[in-house]
This record gives structure tokens, C-alpha cells and sequence, in this order.
């Protein structure tokens, strides 16, 4: 078989929502160059498909007839009235168009359900529409990566429909937990897939899927469980699906850690810590207010001391409201009582405006602080929120003027302000805005449409997207898969790799969250994991379930101390067949060598500390960091890592190896064994 070409290989990533594909591999992995809708409209024909929604639409169209001229020597015909009868005649004639209509999703049909196939049809017709819009030459291998749900009998379906239907030279399957492996470049890790509908663990040990315990298709633990739980507390308040959809897309829309509290719960706790200081605090305010105002009458009426005693210093030291004490009689014989008033007032005008100018220079350094609070502090947010709707309808309720009977649908002025959200005073929902950026785009029917946005104002109920008991499911989904790794010892190694991907983990805070979640359920100090043994000599064996440490009467014929290591019954069988050292000579030694390696066994493992009872408890849990050695997926993210795996897969087994190591199923192969024979192939 000729080698295969890296622009000839063919990676397609079927998923629930979105299918990746790719034709050719660049130098430097990059994300999927192609992205389409998993869904597919029902043809006119049946059991046909067609990748957008086909509309009938019957338009009438008036034709009209021009009748001939006359010829030379011809002479036309009149009628009574002296006119001729070669006027033009018109005629309406119906026609049938059919025109595609990107923007809707009425009628769609989606092949993949919490990732199981449920419409072969369906996704057959899909892999064509890909397959043809891809166009690739006659001899492209095709890599597919398969979701964890998938059956046996699903994999040949899938071998045997490429094979007969697009005559590829070659076939691999791949495993989506395997591709987010080659990805991350870990041989041991523990996969966690959170995608639209579902949730899948895996748990991959040496490149090798551990198929006991593995959580598959976990219902209730995805993308769109969020979004339900999001329109549970959001429907009262006038939102939709497509709303709570675009918030959950949103930067607003955060999981906080459990235990977080939210901005509300905060202050009140504040508020809370110590009701009595506060008390008194402003017990405490109210009595030196009170006693300036007495003190203020009382130094109007003293006499005696000098006029302005203490000066300003002493003034501004005690308030606005004390004004020091004034000796009334020297300001009644001084005959300046009028103007010594007016001082008075002019001053207290003065501080009143410092006092005024000091106020507002606090507020206004401290409204940036606000402004800059982080979202998990804020109260409220805003997010911006798109939705489509017919012109005719815009039009009546006056948002843009027709012009010449069009859309006015030019470029925003520069100086022209956005607008404002309104409030509804029923609902509390905000009320739709057009902006000036409205793009006309699509029809529905014949009807023109527009995409306007808005400003919708969200509480706290952004921070509840995944309130409704999903990360306790994922979390124990984790455990049981860890826990169902028949190596006891490798069990930490899966709890220090844990690799969160899929594009439901893309919800602000979703992989902290889950984390936290873990290490506040499973996660053990290590000082409690050694408590055995750090409290202990390092002279002295850890207890055994071996009976090695039960008291065991000596015989007065052995006369032997052995070490509390060694197995009871051993002792007793070599004692037991050799009083008296009468054994025969070749029995003694055997026993003898055999109680020797037991002791030499126990002492090695007292020497190592292995206890394989605390295996099962995580000490620490981390997330693995993907390998930064393709700059194309800072941006992109790595929870579409699959894809970036399957193309290093398909690297591999397409190119260096070229199927020495079976990697894939050619052509040849499939002739002779049948679809049947994907198993021996697959990785």
C-alpha cells in the first residue's frame, strides 16, 4: 500500500451538537477547520436529507403579451369603433421557488442523543454532506472518533457504511478519551467529558481504556442541564430558553466553589458578625450629636472666656455643629454684633461647602471601585442579548423607520448613542431595544427578518447554573470510576491526573468548581494517610492481617525466636515436622528457605511503608495543563482536545507507523474480514 499523504487524511468528531472535521494535517495542529450543526431536514422525497431547511414559497408574476407587429402589406384588423385589435394583453402566471433557510431549526432532526445514535439515516446523510463539502481526493484515509456509548455493533455500522459508501483505502476508530489523552500527552489519566446532554469518565491507564466503572452517558450532568436549571429560576421573570441559553454563553454566567457565598449572603453576614458592637457603635454616635447640640447652647450662654479660645484647629477637631465658646458680653459692648454674625454664617457657608466638595470627591473615587468589583461580588450583571424578529414587526413598533421602503439598515453614526434598556413594569423583564447595528439576515416564509439586541439585567441567579445537584453526580461519577482501577497502588496517580474537557466545561468557574467539589468530599490530609506509620519506629512492623502479632504458645522443643513477621503456621509446620531434628534431610532445608523468603518479604515491605488501605483515598487532586506546543489552541481552548488528539492519532497510525501495529483497517482487510474486523483494529 502506498504511504498516505498528511493532506489527504480525512478526522471527523461527530458530537451531539456540533461535528468537527478536517481535511489534511498542517504542520502545526490546528483547530477544526470545518463546523456544522449534528442535525439534518427531511428532503421532499422520503428518506431523503438536506443540510438546511427548504421552503416552498409561490410567487405570481404578471407576464405581458405584446402582440406582433404587422407586416408590409399586411393590413390590421379594426373593429366597429375604427381601433385596432393588436393590443397588448397581460397574464398572471404562478410559479414555485424553493429557497433555503439558514436561520430556523423547525423540523430538525438530530442523529446523536446524549451520545448514542438514535437516526442512522439521519447521521449517514450527514457524513455525505460533510464528505462532499470536504471534497477530498480518492485515496484519503478517514480517522473517526467515537463517543464512549457507542456499542460494538454501532462500530461496525459505521466501518462498513465508509467502506462501501466512499471506497476509502483506510478506516480507524478512535476513542474520544484516548484522542483528550494524546492530547494532554498523559499515559494515565482521568477523563472527564461534560457535553451537551451528558457527562462520560473514563479512566485511561497506559493508553488503555478501563472499562469497569466507567460513567457513560451520565444523564442530567451536561450543557443543557444548566440551562434548564437557569430557566427554573429565571422563567417567573419573563425569560426564555434562548435567553437563558445566551446567559449561560455569557461572561456573567459563573459556577461558584461550593461554599461560596453569594453577594447577597455576604453583606448579611457582615451585617450579622456583631450586632451588638454596631449598636452600641451608633449608640455611641447619637449621644456625642446630642451632647454637642447641648454643649453649643450652653457656650452661647457662658461668659467669662475669651472669644475663639482653641482657633480653627479646634473648631474643625470638634465638628461642624460646635462652634467653641463665645463671650457674649464683649461682643454686645464691641457694638459689632452684626458683622461679627455675619462672620459666623459666612463661615459656616464655607465648611459647608468643603464639607459638600469632600462628600462628592468620595463618591466619586469610590464609584471606579464599584464599578471594578469582580462578578462573584456584584449584586447584579449585564449581558447582552440577541434575538431575531420580522421587520414588519420592528417597523410597526416605530424601533427603525422604513426609508424608500426598505430597511434602513446602514452604518451606526459616530456619534450616535447606544440605547438604553427599558424595564417592564409587569414582568421586570427588560424590554427589547433595537440597536443601530441591526443586520437583516435570512427569511422565514417570505419575511424578511432582523437580529436586534439588548441589555438584560441578571441577579444572583447566574451564579445557580449547576445548583441542581450536578456536580455531586459528576463528583461521584469519579469516585466509582477511580475506585474500579484493579491496581490499587496506581489510584493517586488517576486523582493527580484529572483532565476536564467538552464544551459544557466552558461555563466560567465549571472545572474550579468541580475540583473543589472533590477535595471537599474525598480529599484527605496526608498526616491523616500516615498516621500509622509516622507515629510508629521505623524498628517496629505495621499490624498485619496475618496473625503474626497474636501471642502463640512456644513449644519447649523449638527453641527458635522468629521475627513477628513471619507466618505462625510456617513456624509450626517446621517445628511440627522435625522434632528432635529427625526430619529428613531435604525437608528441613525446603521449609527452612521457604520461611526465610516470608521474612525477607516482610521485612522489605515494612521497610517501603506501602499500606495499600489508604490507596483508595486521594491525598491530592489535580488538573493536568495541556502541553503548549501548538499556539493555534491558546485561543481556541482545550475543551475540543479530542480533535487536537485525533489528529496526532491519525499522524501516527497514517503516516509513521503505516499500519505495522494494526492502527487502522485497509481495504484489503475489510474484504477479508468484514466489518466485523474493525475490533481488531481499533484503538
Amino acid at each position: 500500500m502506498p504511504p498516505f499523504k498528511d493532506e489527504h487524511i480525512l478526522v471527523i468528531a461527530p458530537g451531539s451538537q456540533t461535528t468537527l472535521a478536517q481535511l489534511g494535517l498542517p504542520e502545526s495542529f490546528t483547530p477544526a477547520q470545518l463546523r456544522v450543526s449534528t442535525r439534518m431536514f427531511p428532503a421532499e422525497k422520503k428518506g431523503e436529507w438536506e443540510p438546511l431547511k427548504v421552503r416552498e414559497r409561490k410567487i405570481t408574476k404578471q407576464k405581458k403579451d405584446v402582440a406582433p407587429e404587422p407586416k408590409d402589406g399586411d393590413t390590421a384588423m379594426s373593429g366597429t369603433d375604427g381601433q385596432t385589435n393588436d393590443a397588448d394583453t397581460t397574464t398572471e402566471e404562478e410559479g414555485t421557488y424553493f429557497e433555503e433557510d439558514p436561520t430556523t431549526e423547525e423540523g430538525a432532526v438530530y442523529p446523536i442523543r446524549e451520545g448514542r445514535v438514535v437516526d442512522w439515516s439521519c447521521l449517514f446523510a450527514l457524513m455525505t454532506h460533510i464528505y462532499n463539502t470536504l471534497s477530498p481526493p480518492f485515496h484519503t484515509p478517514i480517522l473517526i472518533i467515537t463517543q464512549p456509548a457507542w456499542t460494538a455493533q454501532d462500530h461496525e455500522t459505521l466501518t462498513q457504511f465508509f467502506f462501501e459508501k466512499f471506497k476509502t483505502p483506510a478506516f480507524c476508530l478512535v476513542d474520544s478519551a484516548l484522542a483528550v489523552c494524546y492530547a494532554y500527552g498523559a499515559s494515565t489519566a482521568t477523563v472527564v467529558d461534560i457535553g451537551y446532554e451528558k457527562c462520560d469518565i473514563t479512566a485511561v491507564n497506559d493508553f488503555l481504556i478501563n472499562d469497569s466503572g466507567r460513567g457513560i452517558a451520565l444523564a442530567g450532568c451536561g450543557g443543557e442541564s444548566m440551562t434548564q436549571r437557569l430557566l427554573e429560576l429565571l422563567s417567573s421573570k419573563g425569560f426564555t430558553r434562548d435567553m437563558c441559553e445566551q446567559l449561560k454563553r455569557s461572561g456573567i454566567c459563573e459556577i461558584l466553589p461550593p461554599g461560596t457565598a453569594m453577594p447577597g449572603e455576604a453583606e448579611t453576614e457582615e451585617a450579622n458578625i456583631n450586632p451588638a458592637a454596631a449598636a452600641s457603635a451608633g449608640a455611641n454616635a447619637v449621644g456625642l450629636k446630642g451632647r454637642g447640640s447641648v454643649g453649643d447652647a450652653a457656650a452661647a450662654l457662658r461668659v467669662g472666656a475669651n472669644v475663639g479660645e482653641g482657633g480653627d484647629d479646634a473648631q474643625d477637631g470638634e465638628g461642624e455643629d460646635n462652634e467653641g465658646v463665645l463671650d457674649v458680653a464683649t461682643i454686645v459692648a464691641s457694638g459689632k454684633t452684626s458683622e461679627f454674625l455675619a462672620r459666623k454664617e459666612k463661615e459656616k457657608a464655607e465648611k459647608a461647602e468643603k464639607a459638600a466638595a469632600k462628600k462628592a470627591a468620595q463618591e466619586a473615587a469610590n464609584a471606579p471601585k464599584q464599578a471594578k468589583l469582580p462578578n462573584s461580588k456584584r449584586m447584579t450583571a449585564t449581558f447582552q442579548f440577541t434575538e431575531r424578529r420580522p421587520l414588519e414587526e420592528i417597523n410597526q413598533n416605530g424601533k427603525r423607520p422604513l426609508q424608500n421602503g426598505k430597511q434602513n439598515s446602514g452604518e451606526e453614526s459616530k456619534h450616535a448613542k447606544g440605547p438604553e434598556p427599558h424595564t417592564s413594569s409587569q414582568t421586570g423583564a427588560p424590554e427589547p431595544v433595537l440597536t443601530s447595528h441591526t443586520q437583516t439576515d435570512g427569511h422565514k416564509d417570505g419575511e424578511a427578518t432582523a437580529l436586534i439586541r439588548r441589555d438584560v439585567e441578571v441577579g444572583v441567579e447566574r451564579f445557580q447554573a449547576a445548583t441542581g445537584g450536578m456536580l455531586d453526580q459528576v463528583a461521584d461519577a469519579i469516585h466509582r470510576c477511580i475506585h474500579s482501577v484493579p491496581e490499587v497502588g496506581k489510584r493517586g496517580e488517576f486523582w493527580d491526573n484529572l483532565i476536564i474537557v467538552g464544551n459544557g466545561s466552558r461555563v466560567r468557574g465549571c472545572k474550579e468548581a468541580l475540583v473543589a467539589k472533590l477535595n471537599s468530599k474525598y480529599l484527605i490530609s496526608p498526616s491523616s494517610a500516615t498516621i500509622f506509620t509516622s507515629e510508629l519506629p521505623s524498628n517496629f512492623t505495621t499490624p498485619v492481617a496475618t496473625g503474626a502479632n497474636t501471642p502463640q504458645p512456644q513449644s519447649h522443643l523449638s527453641n527458635s525466636h522468629h521475627g513477628p513477621g513471619v507466618n505462625p503456621l510456617l513456624a509450626a509446620a517446621v517445628t511440627a515436622s522435625n522434632p528432635g531434628g529427625l526430619a529428613p534431610p531435604g525437608q528441613h532445608q525446603h521449609l527452612a528457605a521457604q520461611l526465610q523468603m516470608q521474612q525477607y518479604q516482610q521485612q522489605q515491605h515494612q521497610h517501603q511503608h506501602q499500606h495499600s488501605g489508604h490507596g483508595q483515598t486521594p491525598t491530592s487532586i489535580k488538573l493536568v495543563k495541556m502541553p503548549e506546543y501548538f499556539p493555534e489552541w491558546k485561543d481556541a481552548g482545550t475543551e475540543e482536545a479530542a480533535f487536537l488528539g485525533a489528529q496526532v492519532a491519525a499522524k501516527v497510525v497514517f503516516v509513521v507507523d503505516q499500519g505495522l501495529s494494526k492502527g487502522f483497517m485497509s481495504r484489503t482487510e475489510y474484504n477479508d474480514l468484514g466489518p466485523q474486523g474493525i475490533h481488531e483494529f481499533c484503538m
